[in-house]
């Protein structure tokens, strides 16, 4: 072999080489991709989980919204299976999530399930009182997948951290500072308002649960919180309001608290209640002043208390005072919040239908 095709040879040798290089600095390697890093959980516990996260699930309702909200590809299973209605809300291709339970009140997780959906990272909840044996036990049975404990915040006012703590986990910062803004937006508003009312001139407000209505959760109550929070007075000054479980009540105490607003998250109780001569004598019902909150696919008033509650804030207070929040247009509020969050561009009709469907009138959307 000549000098000359030595020459050659070398020159295309080295451009090989060169490609090779080039292709292993733009192309995301397997190395990078499994690179590993050091966090705290929200109980304080160090994990190691990794720096680029693609699947991720959670034991918990509250949590698995907000990861639906802000990381929905990433999700890898529901808690529980959406109704059909539900599912006229959520776009097709997050219509098959597989629904794998859960450890919260129905506690029907199942950890080959949980398993099954290859996650890299599970979250877990935790509460105020900062007990984490349970998730110490589940941690076990998920082996090397991190189970990562996340403070389950029940007020909507102080929601921010565990948003922006899932959000940094995920690699969706920016999303999750979105919808952080979007809640201190509205309650900013309902707050500065709502401070300004005299008592004199609060509205008596009563949540209605279940299908005949005489469930419901006192005063200062996690469940009614959006009454409070928008200047309402909650007619069920009743039972404890630190417990998670609502009360028992009679139509005779209904009619006796007379009630000025109805709010109600049952369809059931919601469409026959002005046709129930128990209750026609109440205000609220005299008045046509009863209120299904929407809830599809989440309710946006109660249950689970989550970040799903973030759109039931401007709805709260359009409701129980449609002239002191005029400046609340909910129509546009909607809109942006299901394009963003929920993931689906609503037409100007359905909007429209959904607040309509919750029993506001078109001139106090």
């Amino acid at each position: 072999m000549d000098k000359k095709s030595k020459i050659i040879i070398g020159i295309l040798i080295i451009l090989v080489i060169s490609l090779i290089a080039v292709n292993v600095f733009l192309t995301p390697s397997s190395v990078k991709s499994n690179e590993n890093h050091t966090i705290t959980d929200m109980a304080n516990r160090s994990l190691t989980v990794p720096e680029s996260v693609s699947k991720v699930v959670s034991t918990s309702p509250p949590i698995t919204t907000i990861l639906y909200m802000i990381a929905p590809d990433k999700l890898g299973g529901m808690n529980f299976q959406w109704t059909s209605d539900e599912l006229k809300y959520v776009p097709s291709q997050y219509q098959n999530y597989p629904n794998i339970g859960g450890w919260y009140g129905t506690q029907t997780g199942n950890y080959e399930q949980f398993l099954a959906t290859e996650p890299e990272i599970i979250f877990d909840s935790v509460d105020e009182s900062g007990e984490v044996s349970d998730v110490e036990d589940r941690q076990k049975k998920f082996g090397s997948i991190p189970d990562v404990a996340v403070y389950d915040d029940t007020n909507i006012t102080t929601m921010n951290s565990p948003i922006e703590f899932v959000g940094k986990v995920v690699g969706e910062e920016s999303k999750a500072k979105e919808l952080n803004e979007f809640n201190e937006k509205n309650i900013n508003k309902v707050e500065s308002v709502a401070k300004n009312i005299p008592d004199s001139e609060r509205k008596k407000v009563y949540y209605a649960e279940s299908t005949d209505g005489l469930s419901t959760d006192p005063s200062g109550s996690v469940h009614g919180q959006l009454i409070d929070l928008c200047g309402g007075k909650n007619v069920a000054d009743i039972g404890n309001s630190n417990s998670s479980s609502s009360v028992q009540v009679s139509i005779e105490q209904v009619i006796k608290w007379n009630p000025d607003i109805i709010i109600t998250t049952d369809s059931e109780f919601y469409n026959g209640v002005y046709n129930n001569s128990k209750w026609s004598n109440i205000k609220a019902v005299k008045n046509h002043q009863v209120y299904l909150s929407p809830s599809s696919p989440y309710k946006w008033f109660d249950r689970p208390v989550g970040a799903n509650m973030i759109m039931g804030v401007p709805w709260t207070a359009k409701v129980i005072y449609p002239d002191k929040f005029k400046d609340i247009n909910l129509k546009d509020e909607t809109h942006e919040f299901y394009k963003e969050f929920y993931h689906i561009d609503l037409s100007d009709d359905q909007v429209t239908e959904l607040l309509k469907n919750s029993g506001l009138n078109e001139t106090n959307m």
